[in-house]
């Protein structure tokens, strides 16, 4: 998958916990997944859910 501007995204994974909150409280869902991520991989966003990846673009150099 690459983003609006061709650039590959990286593909990674997180753990049950929170993909288990997917299914009782969306938004809960999304802020801690993008907790996780900011935490683990500063300056990527969040583009894309499909469990078990999620899709990160690079925004360190923007």
């Amino acid at each position: 998958m690459n983003d609006e501007f061709g650039r590959p995204l990286l593909r990674s994974m997180m753990g049950d916990q929170i993909w288990k909150l997917m299914r009782v409280d969306e938004e809960m869902f999304k802020q801690e997944t993008r907790a996780y991520f900011a935490l683990r991989y500063p300056g990527w966003t969040v583009v894309k859910v499909k469990y078990p990846i999620v899709f990160l673009r690079d925004d360190r150099g923007t």
